[in-house]
């Protein structure tokens, strides 16, 4: 079981938000010999995603990157929200909780890197995976047992849906 502190945190969380390269894939940076990239996401996380869709939550994804995957995996999975090509994640997430109607401590965001520090020094639950960099990891309320693109995702959405069917 867990803290208090991490359910009460949990309790609260409308919108649930993550990176995508070492969150919602392993970080492999996979090119053919036509310069195409491609991603590979887990079933299992995606199923998790799917849940908190269905449980009324908003779901969103910030990326510096941008990619046709990530704009298919965003569709397939029915995620209400799409940033690619971000230079500062933190503007869009306020850009994004103003049009919501929420603030951040109603805001679960799993990232892995540097780049997620900003919002995650503000989120109301932050969250990485277990190979997060330590700098990310020093911050965050919830790491996951499992590595990004491998269960991290999953873990999390399971987290939060079980915690909040139960209120």
């Amino acid at each position: 079981m867990f803290n208090i502190d991490l359910r009460n945190r949990v309790l609260k969380i409308k919108l649930v938000v993550f990176d995508v390269d070492g969150v919602m894939t392993d970080g492999s940076m996979i090119y053919d010999e036509n310069g195409l990239h491609y991603k590979t996401f887990n079933a299992k996380d995606g199923q998790g995603i799917a849940m908190l869709v269905k449980l009324g939550l908003k779901t969103a994804i910030i990326t510096a990157k941008e990619s046709q995957a990530v704009r298919r995996r965003f569709e397939d999975l029915g995620m209400t929200k799409l940033f690619q090509g971000v230079k500062n994640k933190l503007e869009a997430m306020k850009e994004m909780l103003k049009e919501f109607g929420l603030d951040m401590s109603e805001v679960a965001y799993m990232g892995d890197d540097l780049p997620d520090i900003s919002i995650l020094k503000e989120a109301g639950l932050a969250c990485c995976p277990s190979d997060a960099v330590s700098e990310v990891k020093n911050i965050c309320h919830f790491i996951s047992e499992k590595r990004g693109g491998r269960g991290a995702v999953r873990e999390l959405t399971d987290l939060i849906y079980k915690t909040q069917i139960k209120k």
